[in-house]
C-alpha cells in the first residue's frame, strides 16, 4: 500500500498554526506518510531560520475539524457563487495529541481543510505494525546491525551466579507453545521439569505459570509472578502447578501471594472459570488481596484527569473536585503501597512471593517493578532502570500496543486501552521527588518514556509480545529505544546530577499530603512547567559546573 493514496493534498501555504507556549505562526503545512510539518515561512524570512513543528501522525489521539463561510453573502445555489463560496471559506482543524498537546490550524480553502483532516485520520490510525514509522526510521550514526536491547533472560540468569543452586532456565517455551505472551526462555525451580512447567501453564490463563523476576541477594527470597490459576466453578486443582509453587519456599515457613483484585472480585472471577488458590491446596502460601483497578476504570481515570488539567476556569475549588473525581492520585497511592507490602514482606519479613492479578500483564508488572526499585539499588541507576523496564515489561509481555493505542483524547469506543505503564512511570516519579538522591535518572527521562509509549521513533514498545515482535522482524528493521537513551549524549541528560547511590531500601510515603500531581507532565503544555523546566536546567548546569571545579 502506498502512503500516498491516503493524500488528497500534500501541502497547504498561509496555514496559521496556534500551540502551547508559542505565539500564533503564518507558514505552510505539509503532510507525509507519517509526519505532520509545519515551516514558519515569515519568521524564516526576517530570521533567516523559521521555526519548524514535525509531528508524528501516530502522535494524534483525536481530530477535531470545522468549516467557516467567510462568503456567506455569495449565492450557494449558483455554480460560480458555490466556486466563489468554497474558495472564500477556510477550516480550523484541533489535533489533540497523545503526549497531551493540543494544536489549532487553520488552514484557507475548505476543501483543502477536509482533505487534510481526512488524510491526518487515516494515516494516524494505520493497524500495520510494518507501516509505522520504526521500520523507516534511519538515524546516521547508528547501524540496524548495532545490539538490540539491553539484556536477554539468558544472560541475566548467567550474571546472577547465586541462582545457579536453586534455579535454572528452562527454554520450555522456545517456540511459544507453552505461553504466547512469554519469552522463549524463563527462570524456574531447578527441581521442576518442563513437562511440569508445561501442565502449570494449562492451569494458569493465558499460560502464564510461575516465572522467577527477582532474587533477593541478601536473603535468598524471589518474586515470582504469573496469571490467576483457572481453579473454576468446580475448584479444580493441579498438582503440578501446586509443586511448582512448593519448589519455590522448599525449605522455608511460608510464601505469600499478594492478588491485586479483591477477594470479591476474585470469587466473581473463579464463577467466570479463574479463581485463586486455595488455602488447602496451596498450603504453605498465605493469600493477601490488594484491589488494583485495570483496564476501563484506569482509562477512564487518565481521561478525568486530563480534562481536569485543561480546565481554563481558574476555579480552584471546582479544580480540585475534578482532580479528585478522576481518582488518579488514589490509583497512585494503591500502586505504591502494594509495592510496599511486596517488598516489605520480603526485604523485612524474609518471605519469597508470587503476584499476580488476572492477566498478570498489568497490575502484576506494575506492582514487581515498583518493588524492585524500593529494594534493589542496581534498579535505581539510569542502565539499570532501563534495564528493568525490558525485563519487567517488555520481554515479559505487556500489550503495548493495545494500552496504548489511544491516549486521553480520543473519542474511539475503548477496548483495551490502559495506561498502566504511565502509572508505572507517574509511582516512579513520586518516589523520584521523594528521594532525590536515590534514583540515577531524572523526570526528564520519565517523561520521554512516557512519550514514547504512546508514539516513538523506535521498535522497543512496538507489538503486544516478545513473539510479535520476533515475527514481525522489530529487532531486524527497528532501532532500539533503550540503546539510544544510554548514549553519551542522551545520558547526560537523562542522568540526575545529585545521584548518591545507597544501598538501604527507600519506602515511600504513601499519606494523601505526600502524594502530588506530576505537573511536569499533566502540565506540561503550560507556562507554569515551563518555567519549572528552565529552573531544574539551570539548577543541573549549576551542580555540573560545581563538580568540575570540584575536580579541577
Amino acid at each position: 500500500m502506498e502512503f500516498s493514496e491516503h493524500i488528497k493534498t500534500a501541502n497547504v501555504e498561509n496555514v496559521v498554526l496556534r500551540q502551547p507556549l508559542h505565539p500564533p505562526s503564518r507558514g505552510t503545512l505539509c503532510i507525509t506518510g507519517h509526519h505532520l510539518l509545519f515551516s514558519d515561512r515569515e519568521e524564516e524570512e526576517e530570521e533567516g531560520s523559521g521555526r519548524h513543528v514535525l509531528l508524528l501522525l501516530r502522535n494524534v489521539d483525536a481530530i477535531e475539524k470545522s468549516v467557516e463561510n467567510l462568503l456567506a453573502h455569495s449565492g450557494p445555489f449558483c455554480n460560480e457563487g458555490r466556486s466563489q463560496r468554497i474558495s472564500g471559506s477556510s477550516g480550523t482543524i484541533t489535533i489533540k495529541c497523545k503526549d497531551l498537546r493540543v494544536l489549532q490550524l487553520d488552514i484557507p480553502g475548505m476543501e483543502q481543510c477536509l482533505n487534510i483532516a481526512r488524510s491526518i485520520e487515516t494515516l494516524s490510525c494505520l493497524d500495520g505494525v510494518s507501516e509505522m514509522y520504526p521500520f523507516f526510521y534511519r538515524p546516521s550514526d547508528v547501524s540496524l546491525q548495532d545490539q538490540w536491547g539491553l539484556s536477554s533472560p539468558e544472560n541475566h540468569y548467567s550474571q546472577m551466579k547465586e541462582l545457579h543452586d536453586r534455579w535454572r532456565l528452562s527454554t520450555v517455551n522456545r517456540d511459544y507453545l507453552v505461553c504466547p505472551s512469554y519469552p522463549p526462555a524463563v527462570i524456574v525451580p531447578k527441581n521442576t521439569d518442563d513437562d511440569m512447567l508445561e501442565k502449570a501453564a494449562k492451569f494458569r490463563q493465558g499460560g502464564r505459570f510461575p516465572v522467577l523476576c527477582y532474587y533477593h541477594r541478601k536473603n535468598g527470597t524471589v518474586i515470582m509472578r504469573s496469571s490467576q490459576p483457572l481453579t473454576g466453578a468446580n475448584r479444580k486443582r493441579c498438582k503440578d502447578d501446586e509443586r511448582l509453587l512448593q519448589a519455590v519456599i522448599d525449605g522455608s515457613d511460608k510464601g505469600f501471594i499478594i492478588d491485586t483484585r479483591s477477594s470479591q472480585q476474585a470469587l466473581q472471577a473463579r464463577m467466570a472459570g479463574g479463581g485463586c488458590e486455595s488455602k488447602s491446596c496451596y498450603s504453605g502460601w498465605t493469600r493477601l488481596h490488594r484491589q488494583m483497578e485495570r483496564g476501563k476504570a484506569l482509562q477512564e481515570s487518565l481521561m478525568k484527569l486530563v480534562e481536569a488539567c485543561g480546565d481554563e476556569s481558574h476555579n480552584m475549588d471546582r479544580w480540585l473536585s475534578k482532580l479528585d473525581n478522576s481518582k488518579w492520585l488514589s490509583h497512585v497511592q494503591t500502586a505504591l503501597s502494594t509495592a510496599g507490602l511486596l517488598a516489605e514482606c520480603v526485604e523485612r519479613d524474609g518471605h519469597s512471593v508470587l503476584v499476580h492479578g488476572s492477566e498478570g500483564t498489568d497490575s502484576t508488572l506494575l506492582i514487581s517493578t515498583l518493588a524492585q526499585l524500593i529494594m534493589d539499588p542496581c534498579c535505581r541507576t539510569l542502565e539499570g532502570f532501563l534495564a528493568l523496564l525490558e525485563r519487567e515489561w517488555v520481554q515479559a509481555g505487556h500489550p503495548f500496543r493495545q494500552r496504548c493505542a489511544h491516549s486521553a483524547f480520543s473519542h474511539a469506543r475503548l477496548q483495551q486501552e490502559a495506561p498502566v505503564f504511565l502509572l508505572l512511570l507517574d509511582c516512579v516519579w513520586q518516589l523520584w521527588r521523594q528521594f532525590p538522591l536515590a534514583l540515577g535518572f531524572s523526570e526528564a527521562l520519565l517523561l520521554r518514556l512516557a512519550t514514547e509509549a504512546y508514539v516513538s521513533n523506535y521498535g522497543t514498545f512496538l507489538c503486544n509480545s516478545h513473539q510479535e515482535r520476533c515475527a514481525l522482524g522489530v529487532k531486524e528493521n527497528t532501532h532500539c529505544l533503550f540503546r539510544a537513551l544510554l548514549r553519551a549524549r542522551e545520558r547526560d541528560c537523562y542522568s540526575n546530577p545529585l545521584y548518591e547511590p545507597t544501598e538501604l531500601a527507600i519506602w515511600p510515603s504513601v499519606h494523601p499530603q505526600s502524594l502530588q500531581l506530576w505537573r511536569g507532565f499533566f502540565l506540561r503544555w503550560t507556562p507554569q512547567a515551563r518555567h519549572l523546566e528552565e529552573a531544574q536546567e539551570e539548577i543541573r548546569n549549576m551542580i555540573t559546573e560545581w563538580g568540575k571545579l570540584a575536580l579541577s
